[in-house]
């Protein structure tokens, strides 16, 4: 297998830590609205690298991060009159609900800024003893140029870099390159106590603190979207090596942008678009496999033809696996596997095996999912209501399992029948009844995603299919 590292800028065979195990950080988001598709870009491309580790065998622990303090954060909650704490509990839950939608997988952790402030503290106090850092005033800086590796991912050069330009001029910094790690306290701001005063972390040691404690102080693989290069990973890098004084990860990967109708994503440009205004057009399912079938490290166009065009290819992997399914009901069970269906599931074998090359590849899912093509494809030639049901659950079988290390959904889900729904809305009534809000809410949720709205009126909950 072979990954595109970003440090070194060439494809390299994958050679983990620790023999079978895969130890993997991906940057989360910052919770202070609901995601975007540019933010559901490397949510859906990691996963399906992770599935494909774990379809490997390897075990993968799996960071991801809430950013659940940031100015963003605090200041939707000075404009709303509510805590930050508030407004990120509140988009931790919808993300919540735009990953489970788009088929992305829990992380093996998924912690928060905020409950790792003391590790925070304890990585900056280290920087300090050790002269990567210093306090001015209630704030600590990083001192860029005591870590002579600084650039090395981003390949930019220290001394080229101009103060002003993206990096922010402070008279209390020895020099302009210098970045923060704790700030002091302000008015209406959340702040935690600490060596230097009341205050809170800045964004980059955040993630350099919670990777080393879920995965250790190196790690096989970071990843996030090419936008984090440069300051944020690179600072991870020179905090988190000068901390614990070795190589922090062995394989960066990072996606390229997502542009709109081939213009960046700008709320200004009234161009941008949530996951979830997306989900009430398409299923998520369309927009997982839209974002699959191109190669991570290519930009990306995102528009309604395109979405249209993955809606249709979808459709055909899906209808191709519901015939085989239904041959699957009719077919004659006793018939026998015959010499001619036996060449037919050798070539399968071999569009598998295509499949797992353009994997190993450097995760080119766009490949991968030709591959899946080209099976849809030998099914509709070579299965129909005369094969033997060896052929036709072979080959369904590589479809549906391919498409699975990929997590897209292609076996359609059987319709609720009224008095399943009937039900369901009775033991919804029940959970209200006892106040078990949390299983009221769920229940809809559920039926929602089966396409079943509910309406509370006066004589009664009303359903409907949408």
């Amino acid at each position: 297998m072979k990954i595109y590292n970003t440090l070194t800028k060439k494809k390299e065979d994958f050679i983990p830590i620790e023999e079978g195990k895969v130890r993997m950080y991906v940057c989360g988001p910052t919770v202070y609205d609901y995601i975007h598709i540019g933010n559901a870009r490397p949510a859906i491309i990691f996963d399906a690298v992770r599935r494909y580790f774990e379809y490997k065998g390897y075990e993968v622990n799996y960071v991801s991060n809430f950013t659940d303090v940031d100015d963003k954060i605090i200041k939707r909650a000075n404009q709303e009159g509510v805590s930050a704490s508030e407004i990120s509990e509140r988009y931790i839950k919808e993300f919540i609900k735009d990953r489970d939608a788009l088929n992305i997988r829990e992380a093996t952790y998924h912690p928060k800024a905020t409950e790792e402030i003391d590790g925070m503290i304890e990585m900056i106090e280290t920087l300090i003893k050790k002269g990567h850092a210093y306090e001015k005033n209630g704030t600590v800086f990083f001192r860029t140029r005591s870590f002579s590796d600084y650039g090395k991912l981003s390949k930019k050069n220290i001394d080229d870099l101009e103060a002003g330009a993206r990096i922010a001029v402070d008279e209390e910094k020895e020099d302009p390159m210098d970045f923060v790690l704790w700030k002091p306290k302000k008015e209406g701001e959340p702040a935690w106590p600490s060596p230097w005063g009341e205050g809170r972390p800045g964004w980059h040691i955040e993630c350099s603190v919670m990777s080393r404690k879920y995965l250790g102080e190196q790690i096989d693989i970071h990843a996030g979207g090419e936008d984090l290069i440069f300051p944020h990973h690179e600072n991870e890098i020179a905090q988190s090596e000068a901390a614990n004084g070795k190589e922090f990860t062995r394989y960066w990967m990072h996606n390229a942008f997502l542009n709109i109708d081939n213009k960046k994503m700008s709320k200004s440009e009234g161009n941008f678009f949530t996951v979830r205004e997306i989900c009430q057009q398409y299923d998520p399912q369309v927009l997982r496999f839209f974002m699959l079938n191109s190669h991570y490290r290519s930009p990306l166009n995102f528009s309604r033809d395109l979405m249209e065009a993955a809606k249709n290819s979808l459709e055909r992997i899906v209808t191709a696996v519901d015939q085989l399914e239904y041959y699957k009901e009719i077919i004659n069970k006793d018939k026998v596997l015959s010499e001619e269906e036996g060449k037919v599931i050798k070539e399968a074998e071999q569009l598998v095996e295509k499949f797992m090359d353009a994997m190993d590849d450097d995760f080119n899912t766009a490949d991968a999912i030709a591959a899946i093509f080209e099976l849809v494809k030998l099914a509709n030639i070579s299965c129909s209501a005369d094969s033997s049901l060896e052929l036709v659950d072979t080959i369904s079988d590589k479809i549906c399992s391919l498409c699975d290390i990929l997590g897209i959904i292609v076996k359609k889900e059987k319709e609720l029948l009224d008095e399943e729904i009937e039900s369901l809305i009775q033991e919804r009534q029940e959970a209200r009844k006892s106040k078990n809000f949390a299983r009221a809410d769920e229940i809809r949720e559920l039926l929602r995603q089966k396409g079943i709205v509910l309406e509370d009126t006066r004589e009664g909950v009303r359903w409907k299919r949408v």
